[in-house]
C-alpha cells in the first residue's frame, strides 16, 4: 500500500513538472540576443547608414552582431599576426606589404597571388564578411593553420582580452587624420543612398567623435598605449612614414614579425621586390 503510494505520488510530481517544463519559454538564440541588445543602444544617423554605440565605439548594427561574435567565439593564439586599422587609413597597403613579407618562400615574385587577387582576398578581417572572402567565418579561421595573418577595424577594446595576454603580434597602421577623414567621406558618399552628405557635416561628426568604428582618436590612442606598455608585442606605424621609405618599414616589419631579410636576400633585392 505504501509502495503504491509512493508511487502515485512521484508519478503526479512528474506530471506537474513536465507541464511546468512545457510552460518554459525556449532559449533564447544568440542571434536574438544581439538583435535585442542592439535594439537597446544609443544610435546616430551616420555618415552613409545609421550608427550603434556599442561600448564607446560607433558601428554599423550588423557589425555590433558580428562583434560579439569575435569577443565569444575568436580564440586568439599566440602565434597570431593582427594587422589593425581604423578604415581609410592604409588597410590594404599594410595588408600587401605583411602577406609578401611572411609568404616570401611560398611565392615567386612573377607569379603573386597578390599580382592577381585584392590583398582583402588574402588576409582574412576577423569581423567583417563583405570585405574579405570568408571575414567573419570565425569556423574558417579557426581552421587556419598557424601561424594566421589575420586584419581588424575594431578598436583593441573590443577584441577579446586574451588577445594582449597571449603574446601575439600586432601591427598597427595609423594615419594623418585629414587624409584619413577624407578618404573616409569619399568612401561613405559612394555606399550613401540619396543626397550626399555634406563635407562640413561628415567633419562635424568627425570630430564629435561619431564616425563608423569611431571616436577616431580613441582608436589611435588605445593600440598607441598597448605599443608602449608591450613594445615587442605591438608594433605602431604611421602611414606618412612607410610613404617616405617604404624600404625601410618592409625591413621594420619584417623584424618584429619573426621574418627577418638575410643578408643574401638583401643583397638579392628580395627587400625591394617586396
Amino acid at each position: 500500500m505504501n509502495f503504491l503510494i509512493v508511487s502515485i505520488i512521484m508519478e503526479q510530481s512528474g506530471t506537474e513538472e513536465s507541464s511546468e517544463n512545457s510552460q518554459q519559454p525556449a532559449p533564447i538564440s544568440s542571434e536574438s540576443y544581439s538583435d535585442n541588445l542592439v535594439a537597446t543602444l544609443p544610435t546616430s544617423e551616420g555618415w552613409s547608414t545609421r550608427l550603434t554605440l556599442f561600448k564607446n565605439c560607433w558601428l554599423r548594427a550588423y557589425m555590433v552582431k558580428n562583434c560579439l561574435l569575435v569577443q565569444d567565439n575568436f580564440k586568439p593564439r599566440s602565434d597570431d599576426i593582427i594587422l589593425a586599422t581604423h578604415p581609410k587609413c592604409g588597410t590594404t597597403w599594410l595588408k600587401a606589404l605583411a602577406f609578401a613579407i611572411t609568404n616570401r618562400s611560398r611565392y615567386a615574385f612573377a607569379d603573386h597571388p597578390l599580382l592577381k587577387k585584392n590583398p582583402h582576398k588574402v588576409v582574412t578581417i576577423i569581423e567583417a564578411k563583405f570585405i574579405s572572402e570568408h571575414g567573419g567565418d570565425l569556423d574558417y579561421i579557426e581552421s587556419l593553420p598557424s601561424p594566421r595573418l589575420l586584419a581588424t577595424h575594431l578598436p583593441l577594446s573590443l577584441l577579446p582580452p586574451t588577445v594582449s595576454t597571449v603574446g601575439c603580434k600586432i601591427v598597427y597602421l595609423c594615419r594623418e587624420p585629414k587624409d584619413a577623414f577624407t578618404s573616409m567621406w569619399h568612401f561613405e558618399n559612394r555606399i550613401r543612398k540619396g543626397d550626399p552628405i555634406s563635407l562640413e557635416k561628415a567633419f562635424t561628426m568627425f570630430c564629435e567623435g561619431c564616425s563608423s568604428f569611431g571616436p577616431f582618436w580613441d582608436h589611435y590612442l588605445q593600440y598607441w598605449k598597448e605599443s608602449l606598455a608591450r613594445p615587442k608585442e605591438v608594433l605602431f606605424l604611421m602611414y606618412e612614414e612607410i610613404k617616405c621609405d617604404p624600404l625601410m618599414a618592409v625591413r621594420k616589419i619584417a623584424s618584429f614579425l619573426g621574418f627577418p631579410f638575410t643578408k643574401e636576400e638583401e643583397s638579392a633585392g628580395v627587400d625591394k621586390e617586396v
